[in-house]
């Protein structure tokens, strides 16, 4: 077979990824060709792709085209499938020729860009909503999956055309991008030019005529409520008259929490922050904060929830923390946990343990698990060839070795991990290799050391997530790293270190070693449940009842997706496993990465020093979480979102509503006499809270942190379209219409403020003992709207949620937590610390300049966005920093621009 292909022919982007994935055994030869090249001899007009099938005959669609990649590698065809490449066909194809030529081709930008396929991609996220499913027709990938990326990718690579609001259809374009063979065919097609590589092709195709001038609704919500059926309707005020009395009894309080047969019972672990530093605001939202928001809605939902976490205390860099401030171990692991535990409690954290790993149950359950691997053939020993600091007398844990990773060429590499492309290295494999305590360069020693034997334990790993991944909650970020683990086939993973600060390996001859933290680390959430309750393992060897979502950052995904899996498999002993692994991406601040020791921003102890309320940190954290790609910190817009979503938005209409009952109803909720568009407005009430449970079962907390928003949105325009302070002073009907409208609106602010539970846990308390709801009200939550607060409800005194927060409070914020950012004076300490920098350095940095200056000079020769452009000088100008301070130069500071 021969595929003919063109650079910059968007058809070409699906049929290099369907190829790429196929599985079929027959040989195929790619070729590039020019676009205006003939390649089927009976066609009038030329046409890429074209695949040239060994018979001599010719499919020349891209649908087609993959449709037959996909059969060879043994796909059966299905109805929806085909359903969907109808409509890529017929609808969005048109939509997106429109788009993509007002944005090349003419130049435009956002919301004329979007407008012809905003109703596409909204078609798209809701069927992918609406099915709960990752792909578009079921749980693996088809044709119709690639073949809609391939249409959508030239334009939704860039995050500005990915609406925000459509989590589903992010999540899915994610996955699909983050593939080898998409990725590999995205540099074949657009060669790094993003979609001006389709210019050439798009300015032969005819002026989209027939999109020029159709009206773009900019009420959305208003066509979701024209949809709704009398049905739905109906049902909706049937549950809201239902009220208080349709909340089922409170779940009895456990101590200890255990699970209980026929329950859902529900086991969250947030990864075990390391002792030995403060967490930052990445650290808290990738983890105990996500965490928190899961545990707290499980417990609105009455299931049987147990939360833990703890500190992860074992390892070199607790004995070289305990070095540096002069204590042992054991001390150092005493006062970071409290500084843990303080961070936690202020951020209002609702563990039901929060533990520790140095403790004697860690010691037997990991020794006990160890056994069993030995016993079964799992552990073999081999000699390792390792780095020792001559200087510093000892071996080096793999996190106490930096260098130039081996297979991208970052230079911060630690020992263990590369924290740019995430692969695991062996520390002797970095390229010059450094000491991270004394910045000697180690050599190489043998040392004897265990190996967990994960080739063989591959099998049982593959058998196991094949049963779990369907149905389950794995982000794609997960699911795409233990892929690439398993693609490139387990290695041997050494679990014992020559160290004496952790747990004792029971085997003759390793008296001397400990094992590997990230061998035990991962039991630590099993001991600590072991130190709550004797009765541990009704949680840990109970998979048949036990739901376990567990909750990181990527970085930590291997060791609970694959290590821990292999090693209680291997064990053979019925330990309960991950169900569901919540991986966010990384949280940086502002431009650049957290940093405790150049003072670059906020870390936990410090939030509480703000005078900003910890729900704020939590509300404005959960609204950036970095879920599917990475995200920022940022001072500015934290303060946007406190004064529009927070201030305006949420805290405006909730009190409005507590205010309008206090000040013309004396404090007494009043009789509700429901309209058709009262009731329609319930019915779509009900709908964003059904949505809000749809997310938060799958997971998806920044998402459902929206619906909130949605609805405390809708109740501002409910109350300002029917103006209940002028029908207050009216007739007799008007009276009665503001008391309807009153009702309606203190019942949504009930109802918002369960919702808001699981984000913002002081501020729900606040709402709800402001409206004095009822007790089985503020701890359950069900999927329709209840009138919780009748008429003749009293109400308490309504004050205001939230504060404005000041530019100049903001701006004196910034400078705080900016570090080296804010001011960087060029002193003699500056030039004495970067006067070392050698020839060969300072020749490294030389390069990079001409390089990212020759950048720089063909983005404006191609007069590209000017964001771009200003991004690209921005890192020029970074690296003629570093060269300067290199050379020993001082910093010029930059001529012509005035500080604003």
């Amino acid at each position: 077979m021969r595929l003919f292909v063109s650079e910059g022919a968007p058809g070409s982007l699906p049929v290099l990824a369907a190829a790429g994935r196929a599985q079929g055994g027959e040989e195929l030869l790619i070729s590039t060709v020019g676009p205006e090249e003939c390649v089927v001899p009976f066609l009038t007009q030329p046409k890429v792709p074209v695949l040239q099938l060994d018979s001599g005959n010719y499919l020349f669609s891209t649908s087609a085209i993959c449709r037959y990649f996909f059969l060879l590698s043994g796909w059966e065809q299905d109805d929806l499938t085909n359903q969907w490449l109808e409509w890529e066909a017929t609808e969005l194809q048109p939509a997106l020729s429109a788009a993509l030529y007002y944005l090349v081709v003419q130049g435009k930008k956002g919301e004329d860009v979007l407008s012809p396929v905003r109703r596409a991609l909204t078609h798209i996220d809701h069927s992918l909503s609406r099915r709960s499913c990752p792909f578009l027709a079921g749980e693996t990938e088809s044709v119709a999956d690639i073949v809609l990326w391939g249409a959508l990718y030239p334009l939704l690579q860039d995050p500005a055309y990915l609406p925000e609001e459509l989590g589903a259809l992010h999540s899915w374009f994610q996955t699909l991008s983050s593939q080898e063979p998409c990725q590999r065919a995205a540099e074949m097609v657009l060669k790094q030019q993003g979609v001006l590589a389709l210019r050439p092709y798009l300015q032969k195709q005819p002026h989209p005529s027939s999109f020029e001038g159709r009206a773009v609704s900019n009420e959305p919500e208003e066509e979701e409520l024209a949809t709704l059926s009398e049905e739905e309707i109906a049902m909706a005020v049937t549950a809201w008259e239902k009220g208080l009395g349709s909340l089922p009894p409170l779940r009895p309080q456990q101590n200890p929490v255990l699970p209980v047969a026929g329950e859902r019972n529900v086991l969250i672990t947030s990864a075990l922050p390391y002792v030995n530093n403060v967490p930052h605001l990445g650290n808290i939202i990738g983890c105990v904060l996500s965490a928190d928001v899961f545990a707290r809605y499980s417990r609105l939902r009455q299931w049987n929830t147990l939360y833990l976490c703890g500190t992860d205390e074992y390892g070199t860099a607790t004995e070289t923390k305990a070095m540096e401030e002069g204590l042992t171990p054991q001390e150092i692991c005493d006062k970071y946990h409290a500084i843990h535990a303080s961070i936690y409690r202020w951020f209002n954290i609702s563990f039901d343990i929060f533990g520790r790993t140095t403790t004697p149950q860690q010691t037997k359950i990991t020794q006990d698990i160890f056994q069993r691997l030995l016993t079964r053939g799992f552990v073999f020993q081999d000699t390792v060839e390792q780095l020792r600091c001559e200087h510093c007398a000892r071996f080096l844990a793999d996190r106490f070795v930096e260098g130039v990773c081996p297979f991208c060429g970052y230079e911060e590499a630690r020992g263990d991990q590369c924290d740019k492309c995430g692969k695991l290295i062996n520390a002797i494999e970095l390229k010059k290799p450094q000491c991270k305590v004394c910045r000697s360069c180690p050599v190489v020693k043998s040392s004897q050391h265990l190996f967990l034997d994960l080739p063989k334990l591959e099998k049982r790993l593959e058998e196991w997530l094949g049963k779990t991944l369907p149905g389950s909650e794995w982000t794609p970020n997960a699911r795409f790293i233990i892929r690439s683990w398993l693609r490139d086939g387990l290695k041997p993973r050494c679990i014992t270190r020559d160290l004496k600060w952790g747990t004792p390996v029971p085997l003759e001859g390793f008296e001397d070693k400990v094992f590997y933290v990230w061998f035990d680390a991962t039991i630590g959430y099993v001991s600590i449940t072991a130190n709550y309750t004797d009765q541990w393992e009704r949680w840990w060897k109970n998979p048949e009842q036990v739901n376990l979502y567990q909750f990181m950052a990527k970085d930590n995904v291997p060791f609970h997706g694959l290590v821990f899996p292999c090693s209680a498999l291997g064990a053979e002993d019925n330990y309960t496993l991950v169900n569901h692994l919540i991986a966010t991406e990384y949280l940086n601040y502002e431009d650049g990465k957290f940093s405790k020791s150049r003072g670059v921003g906020v870390f936990g102890d410090m939030a509480q020093d703000t005078g900003i309320p910890a729900d704020i940190w939590r509300f404005y954290l959960l609204y950036i979480r970095p879920e599917g790609q990475d995200s920022a910190f940022s001072w500015t817009d934290m303060l946007l979102k406190n004064n529009s979503e927070l201030l305006n938005n949420l805290g405006n209409f909730i009190n409005r509503a507590g205010m309008f009952v206090s000040k013309f109803f004396g404090g007494c909720v009043p009789e509700m006499v429901l309209t058709s568009d009262d009731r329609r407005l319930l019915a779509h009430v009900t709908l964003e809270l059904q949505h809000y449970h749809e997310l938060l079962e799958k997971v998806r907390i920044r998402e459902a942190l929206r619906s909130i928003l949605t609805i405390s949105r809708n109740g501002n325009q409910y109350i300002q379209v029917n103006e209940p302070w002028k029908r207050i002073k009216g007739s007799e009907a008007d009276r009665q219409r503001a008391g309807t409208v009153t009702g309606l609106a203190v019942n949504i602010a009930a109802l918002l403020s369960v919702m808001l539970q699981p984000y913002m846990p002081t501020v729900s308390a606040t709402i709800q003992a402001q409206l004095q709801l009822p007790a089985p009200a503020c701890s359950i939550l069900l999927k329709n709207f209840l009138c919780t607060l009748p008429a003749g409800h009293q109400i308490g005194t309504v004050s205001p949620l939230f504060q404005k927060l000041e530019n100049d409070q903001i701006e004196s914020l910034r400078q705080r937590f900016g570090g080296g950012q804010a001011k960087a004076p060029a002193g003699p300490a500056v030039v004495e610390a970067t006067a070392a920098a050698g020839p060969q350095q300072i020749q490294v940095l030389m390069d990079e300049v001409t390089k990212q200056g020759n950048i720089v000079r063909e983005l404006k020769a191609q007069k590209a966005d000017k964001n771009q452009v200003a991004a690209e000088v921005a890192k020029l100008l970074d690296l003629k920093k570093q060269l300067a301070l290199a050379e020993g130069k001082p910093l010029e500071t930059p001529k012509g621009k005035k500080k604003k």
